[in-house]
């Protein structure tokens, strides 16, 4: 049985060593008793996420003194609307909202697409976004997914027109029950005037960051349960074709390991994917904290609080903005993504893997990231003749395409210059695992690079290995920045 001043000092402990250097950095611009202050709502934040995730281990009075401490730092009269019930951080906020066009779901969807959108003053692109949401998914795509438009704007007369538009040019989607188009009356905001001003922001910044934090909460709250998961757009992005079957791809080589945030684009909050069954937590803490700091930054913390401590992104992006203006005073807003590669579809299947190398590896660059589409590489000291990095797949599988490229833009000189790639089909036990006998030699390296192509046609058993050989020593170290296998078949089951 934990008790309440176990869980402070262990709490304290904790926060005080991970969170103030990384707070405090972030939020140079932000005065040293703000800092303090938002530090403190932070402590109370993640015991409502321990308590509630936890909830059998705490005591019945240890809550409600957690409450009693939340209600006085958190000012329960600003609160009090959006909070009815703050000890309920998983169930969902008590909002009734219009449907403007489609109807409830039938049936539970694989992703749902949720943006919202408001007047802008200069430029609309959010016809633009669904219409290259529908365009960029095959007809079988488009069963697995719900888009869900929150209109989040109080002139009345701009959302008519607006669904009035969505419903002529997307009808056949709103009638196949994939397009919902829904409002959240203004009656359920919390307090948009006199809020802080933190970063210095002018009070309309203020305003209109503070907004769209309860914009995205109300969002994700009603899109909590018609999927499995939940991808965040804004309304001026354009889409990489069949984005569905990539982002089904990177789920699927996820399997087994524990995220909160995957990444499909590195601007602002576009192409964030989350479980479901987190987006009423992110909803409670967006408008916990909506008039702290903008929504992106939000995000961060939240992956944080939720034990993910690094940024999983995969590249090629899957999302581009494309607007001009900003929706914040149709400000110039040039922003756009060098990773986006408008045909993402060859993504590769890199099957469930064990990897082993006898090579130095430099402090944590661990073999495991080469062999990851995220934004990471493996990297060795120096390697000698004979030094190896091998793969053994769970299955034997069937390969199609391999590609290996080594070094990086900013350290040329850290390629394999002399090595080769190797197949094997048959494994034994040892020490360290499973490898394989003999090896079938495919290529050699050429300026640090391989791709091999029809390997189904050139290799005639089913592949349980494939080994990188280095074939002479080099002085240079060696960066492994990414190893690509495409296969021809499913592993057989």
């Amino acid at each position: 049985m934990i008790h309440f001043s176990n869980l402070i000092e262990v709490l304290y402990a904790f926060l005080h060593v991970r969170f103030t250097l990384k707070l405090l950095d972030k939020m140079r611009c932000l005065r040293k008793r703000s800092a303090v202050s938002f530090l403190g709502v932070l402590v109370i934040c993640l015991l409502f996420l321990n308590l509630y995730i936890e909830d059998s281990y705490v005591l019945n009075g240890d809550k409600q003194l957690i409450r009693d401490a939340a209600t006085h730092q958190l000012n329960s009269e600003r609160y009090v609307h959006s909070f009815k019930d703050l000890s309920n951080f998983s169930g969902s906020i008590n909002v009734s909202y219009r449907y403007l066009a489609g109807t409830p779901l039938l049936r539970k969807r694989y992703l749902t697409i949720g943006l919202s959108s408001v007047k802008r003053k200069k430029g609309n692109y959010l016809l633009e976004t669904i219409k290259s949401i529908f365009e960029q998914s095959s007809y079988e795509e488009l069963k697995e997914i719900a888009v869900v438009v929150h209109l989040a704007e109080f002139d009345s007369t701009w959302c008519d027109g607006m669904v009035q538009d969505i419903s002529q040019k997307f009808a056949h989607h709103v009638i196949a029950g994939r397009l919902m188009v829904i409002h959240t009356p203004e009656e359920y905001y919390p307090a948009l005037d006199g809020l802080k001003r933190n970063y210095n922001d002018p009070e309309d910044r203020v305003k209109f960051r503070s907004k769209q934090n309860v914009d995205y909460a109300f969002l994700l709250n009603f899109c909590a349960n018609l999927s499995d998961y939940y991808v965040m757009l804004e309304d001026d992005v354009r889409c990489a074709k069949n984005f569905l079957t990539v982002v089904k791809k990177v789920i699927t080589s996820r399997e087994g390991t524990y995220w909160v945030t995957l990444e499909f684009s590195k601007l602002g909050y576009i192409g964030k994917l989350y479980h479901s069954h987190d987006l009423p937590r992110l909803a409670h803490f967006l408008l916990m904290f909506y008039q702290e700091m903008p929504c992106d930054w939000l995000l961060i913390h939240f992956r944080g609080l939720l034990a993910q401590k690094d940024v999983i992104r995969f590249k090629p992006s899957l999302f581009q903005h494309m607007g001009y203006y900003s929706s914040y005073k149709g400000a110039e807003n040039k922003l756009k993504d060098d990773d986006f590669e408008e045909d993402s579809f060859d993504l590769p299947d890199n099957p469930p893997a064990s990897l082993y190398t006898n090579m130095n590896v430099f402090e944590n660059y661990e073999a495991s990231k080469a062999y990851s589409s995220v934004d990471e590489y493996f990297w060795a000291k120096a390697p000698s003749t004979g030094d190896f990095y091998v793969i053994v797949f769970d299955r034997p599988i069937k390969i199609s395409r391999i590609k290996v490229v080594t070094g990086t833009e900013d350290r040329q000189n850290d390629i394999l210059h002399h090595g080769a790639l190797e197949v094997g089909e048959k494994t034994v036990g040892g020490k360290k695992g499973r490898q394989c006998t003999t090896f079938l030699r495919l290529g050699e390296f050429k300026n640090g690079n391989l791709e091999i192509t029809d390997v189904e046609h050139k290799v005639l058993f089913d592949i349980n290995c494939m080994r990188i050989l280095v074939t002479k020593s080099q002085k240079e170290w060696l960066i492994i920045r990414s190893i690509s296998i495409w296969t021809s078949q499913l592993p057989s089951q």
